[in-house]
């Protein structure tokens, strides 16, 4: 038996992963969980953080500079659990730690978008119109 997943939108998918529970062997494991975040958002998440990197700088190692959007990810993550996660680097210096957000529940990846959108607003930036949600 191959890996299953049902996302359950209606009673007749219940029913279908009701019974592929049934008839899977001994030893398999069935986990039900929040849907992950949508393509849709994570297309609007890379808009949103490509906007930001190009047009707010951040202190990094105490200067201000602008960062990647990859960046600009990992330091709205880390703000988003409102925690501060951070590593040794292996050859010293410290790497803060972010979420991965292709783990994310819709719901999460949703706050993530709406304090990426709030954080820029209050630095002035200029929208893109994917990043407002036209054309995603």
């Amino acid at each position: 038996m191959d890996k299953q997943v049902f996302n359950l939108v209606s009673p007749l998918v219940r029913r279908n992963a009701a019974h592929a529970i049934a008839q899977a062997p001994e030893g398999y494991r069935c986990e039900i969980r929040p849907k992950t975040r949508t393509l849709a958002q994570n297309d609007l998440m890379w808009s949103v953080l490509t906007d930001i990197s190009k047009q707010v700088e951040f202190v990094v190692n105490g200067e201000l500079v602008k960062v990647s959007p990859e960046e600009v990810k990992d330091i709205l993550t880390a703000s988003l659990k409102r925690e501060t996660r951070m590593a040794m680097g292996i050859d010293g210096g410290m790497v803060l730690l972010g979420q991965r957000t292709s783990k994310m529940t819709v719901r999460q990846m949703t706050e993530l978008i709406e304090l990426a959108h709030a954080f820029g607003t209050q630095r002035g930036v200029e929208w893109s119109p994917t990043s407002l949600g036209s054309g995603v």
